[in-house]
């Protein structure tokens, strides 16, 4: 299996202002828009209820929150929970019937 810390290079450069995007973020955005259609379709079929879904995402943003890591990785598991918990509180996890 390929950690993708370890083939993901530094392509942000805060003080200059700018991001690159690079081929692991197309990976990401990808499994992320998998995952959610994933999550809604087994909603609509009844297989998870809504506060099921939320509280898997719950779980996977405090996995997140909890992981160990030198700073950089710290910072992106911070910032991975800081997302998960932004489609919980959006509210987009789940279908509004």
């Amino acid at each position: 299996m390929v950690r993708i810390r370890e083939t993901l290079p530094a392509v942000s450069d805060p003080a200059k202002g700018y991001s690159v995007p690079h081929e692991n973020d197309y990976s990401g955005m990808a499994a992320l828009s998998i995952c959610e259609s994933l999550l809604l379709a087994m909603n609509d079929r009844g297989i998870l209820e809504g506060t099921e879904i939320v509280g898997v995402l719950r779980d996977a943003a405090a996995t997140h929150e909890t992981a160990a890591g030198d700073g950089g990785e710290r910072e992106a598991h911070l910032a991975v929970a800081a997302l998960i918990n932004r489609i919980i509180s959006g509210g987009n996890s789940v279908r509004r019937k």
